[in-house]
């Protein structure tokens, strides 16, 4: 037998979904009478907008036409969304991003992942907690993260938040040479300021150090002064990648498409000194080991960026946030201490009575028939909460709400 990557032994049994979702069927298997409401994972449930569907069908006849059929794309995606990206999300508002600085993919997952291909792996991650778990698990699988010991990887920096801080971390007090930000945050809902970025964005400038910027809810962002993309900041281009995806904004969970923003004057070095443009590292990165998103779900990814698809991201993502504020107000007023809904889909959610937060996920499973995300599953600063997301529908999202209000009179 070959010896494999010895690191898998070292991630938990399973994916944090995925035993949530081990949990939840067994619970449905002995109670089969029990309509559960889906609260936990982050999975959109409005259908896809029909100037994407539109698009979509129009690009399956041209696939069926030998005059228009379009075999392998480039890796790096097709001019027609890699332009309409720089101009809506970018240009449109005074942001100077290049389309050659975009990169199309299957979705921000990939692409948190496999951007460890391009920095070395000496390097030291830093990674906000509690955090989207990809970013851990990729960095203990390419065998960055150290020993885990008392709910911590030995060699990842942690950048604690809680509501002391207003879960805004702090700068890194030891080495950090790749930092992981996510916001508005996942799992936290909070977003965070100019000012507030800025301080990283200064940090990294000085330090020399790389950001990667997980936007993906920016189309949530409802409050003035909140960023929608890390290039908002002055200099942030040289020192900061920055992945957004079409699965939440555009209900793109099951189609996959999104995308990763390398600029041209983002900077590395290789061992010997010698300076290499990232931009340059990921398309030889891509062109190796992607063969590009399909030619159908980058011509649905355009149609977002029509005026219906535009109005359509607004209907959306407001029903949704509608969702998630029904959920923080219900829970604050059953005595929990609820956070986020305001920015962002997902409501992170406390008792503060010392229950961690696998008593709280079978708690609310089984007393009121809704699932949560255990908060310890996203690090060590998450244990004791709850994350609730609101993608459901608004009927279910009320009808798992009632369930509380009126049980824990």
């Amino acid at each position: 037998m070959i010896q494999v990557n010895d690191n898998f032994r070292h991630l938990p049994v399973s994916y944090l979904f995925s035993e949530v979702a081990r949990r939840i069927n067994a619970f449905k298997s002995e109670h089969p009478s029990t309509e559960v409401v889906r609260m936990d994972i982050g999975d959109v449930t409005r259908p896809l907008f029909p100037s994407v569907v539109k698009a979509m069908h129009e690009a399956v006849d041209e696939l069926g036409s030998s005059s228009r059929f379009h075999g392998y794309g480039p890796e790096q995606g097709y001019p027609f969304l890699r332009e309409a990206i720089a101009a809506h999300d970018y240009h449109g508002r005074g942001i100077d991003i290049n389309p050659s600085d975009i990169f199309i993919s299957d979705g921000a997952k990939s692409d948190l992942g496999n951007l460890g291909d391009v920095y070395s792996r000496d390097c030291k991650v830093a990674i906000m907690n509690p955090a989207y778990p990809v970013y851990v698990d990729d960095s203990v699988i390419d065998g960055r993260a150290g020993v885990f010991h008392d709910g911590r990887w030995s060699d990842i920096l942690y950048l604690d938040c809680d509501p002391d801080n207003h879960f805004m971390p702090m700068l890194p007090t030891g080495r950090a040479d790749v930092i992981f930000l996510c916001f508005p945050n996942n799992p936290t809902g909070e977003g965070i300021s100019k000012r507030e970025l800025k301080r990283w964005v200064d940090y990294a400038r000085e330090k020399g150090n790389l950001i990667i910027y997980d936007s993906a809810y920016e189309a949530f962002v409802r409050e003035d002064g909140i960023v929608r993309s890390i290039y908002e900041i002055e200099g942030a281009e040289e020192v900061a990648i920055e992945i957004r995806s079409f699965s939440k904004t555009a209900g793109f969970t099951g189609l996959r498409c999104g995308y990763t923003v390398v600029p041209s004057a983002l900077k590395g070095r290789y061992a010997n000194g010698e300076e290499v443009a990232l931009r340059t590292l990921w398309n030889r990165r891509q062109t190796t080991k992607f063969n590009g998103a399909s030619y159908i779900s980058q011509r649905a990814a355009a149609a977002v960026y029509t005026p219906e698809g535009l109005e359509d991201v607004k209907r959306n993502t407001d029903y949704y946030m509608r969702n998630a504020e029904i959920i923080r107000d219900t829970f604050r007023k059953i005595g929990f201490r609820a956070y986020g809904g305001e920015n962002s889909p997902y409501v992170w959610a406390t008792s503060g009575d010392g229950r961690d937060s696998w008593e709280l996920f079978t708690f609310f499973l089984e007393n009121f028939g809704f699932s949560t995300t255990p908060g310890s599953g996203f690090g060590s600063k998450g244990e004791g909460y709850v994350r609730l997301t609101g993608f459901n529908s608004r009927e279910n999202t009320e009808k798992g709400m009632s369930r509380l209000l009126e049980r824990m009179k």
